[in-house]
């Protein structure tokens, strides 16, 4: 039999353990977010640091509440720029989403269905490009874009083509650097969702006369809407933020948050406002997050 001292041990090892994900939070996000919060509800400074905060530290948050001022949050809205930003993002976010599940899924499928021997070939091709600089990987879609590059000389060498389409320094090409480079990340979850499919449930399905396509809609497809949203939500976290391929592979027209937010805090050196940006982002990206975190639960119940 247990003793109360045993008993209470267990206990306080394992509080211990279900509170070190909120210390990791507390720690690496609520804080960092805090700050951030603080320096949006600053003024613009030509000092160093460029900002000035309402109040100097957080003993005195309840005379800064007094004379709250949300100057930089009102400028988000007035200035078409920034709200542009934020659909701009949303849209491209998604339609990288959707490119990226409808590329991923088919070959997470494969994979899943393959011999256990090539699986682990297949994962290691898949997760290769993480290999090389990330960098490096977006200027080599450079070269394969522009005018002259790889994808026109072939396309013009079959016959596809009369003359080059241009893709450089467009939203097109820009889809294309967010799929390639994020497409591991739907995959990856979405193989380890179909692995562990249960076969007896697809042999039953078939047994009871349900052809290949009504088997994949109505069993596999219902249970790998777990894998899909983790994926869904792991290539739209990073692709709504991006910065690298928008500015590298888009054009002048091409406006995204992440290219607002660097103009802002590097080159207008306006870190209030760029904090106002980035809070705006993550109160944005709240709603569907929570969303997707639910959806996917009622998904696993289904599953179990």
């Amino acid at each position: 039999m247990s003793t109360p001292a045993v008993r209470s041990s267990a206990t306080g090892r394992g509080l211990l353990v279900a509170a070190i994900p909120y210390l990791w939070l507390l720690a690496f996000f609520l804080a960092p977010f805090v700050i951030v919060l603080r320096i949006a509800l600053s003024d613009a400074a030509t000092d160093q640091p460029p900002y000035a905060p309402h109040f100097p530290g957080f003993g005195q948050l309840g005379e800064f509440l007094g004379a709250l001022d949300i100057e930089n949050f009102r400028l988000l809205g007035d200035d078409p720029l920034y709200w542009q930003s934020y659909l701009s993002s949303l849209r491209i976010a998604a339609l990288t989403t959707l490119i990226a599940l409808a590329i991923g899924y088919p070959l997470a499928y494969a994979m899943a269905l393959a011999p256990k021997r090539w699986q682990g070939i297949l994962l290691v091709l898949v997760i290769l490009p993480f290999w090389t600089s990330f960098l490096i990987r977006v200027y080599a879609w450079i070269g394969i874009l522009r005018p002259d590059g790889l994808l026109d000389m072939a396309l013009l060498g079959i016959g596809l083509t009369a003359e080059p389409l241009r893709l450089l320094n467009t939203d097109a090409a820009v889809l294309i650097g967010m799929v390639y480079s994020y497409l591991p990340f739907m995959v990856l979850p979405l193989f380890s969702t179909l692995q562990k499919l249960d076969g007896a449930l697809l042999e039953a399905a078939s047994d009871l006369g349900a052809t290949p396509l009504t088997t994949f809609l109505t069993v596999t497809l219902p249970l790998s809407i777990p894998g899909i949203l983790a994926g869904s939500a792991l290539v739209f976290i990073p692709a709504i933020g991006e910065f690298v391929i928008p500015d590298l592979l888009g054009g002048s027209d091409t406006l995204m948050v992440g290219k607002v937010l660097w103009n802002e805090f590097f080159s207008n050196r306006d870190w209030p406002l760029a904090s106002a940006v980035a809070v705006v982002l993550l109160v944005v990206l709240v709603l569907p997050l929570m969303l997707l975190q639910r959806a996917r639960g009622q998904g696993e119940g289904r599953a179990r």
